[in-house]
């Protein structure tokens, strides 16, 4: 059985959601930030979500402008 992460349950600093802010920012996939801030990646996109801060890569061309 998986163990659970350390910040199991606890609530949201303030410090939590700024280093989420920080992190989301600079393009960190939702699974490193997960690892960074003892959460799942379920758990951090909820937050994400529930926080409006966006997830999305901002440095990935938009779709079907691959060039050929």
């Amino acid at each position: 059985m998986a163990t659970a992460p350390k910040n199991h349950g606890k609530a949201w600093t303030d410090a939590d959601l700024q280093k989420l802010r920080d992190l989301a920012q600079a393009n960190t996939p939702t699974r490193v930030i997960g690892l960074k801030t003892g959460r799942t990646p379920a758990a951090v996109q909820q937050k994400a979500s529930s926080e409006s801060i966006s997830l999305k890569p901002t440095n990935q061309r938009p779709y079907g402008t691959k060039k050929k």
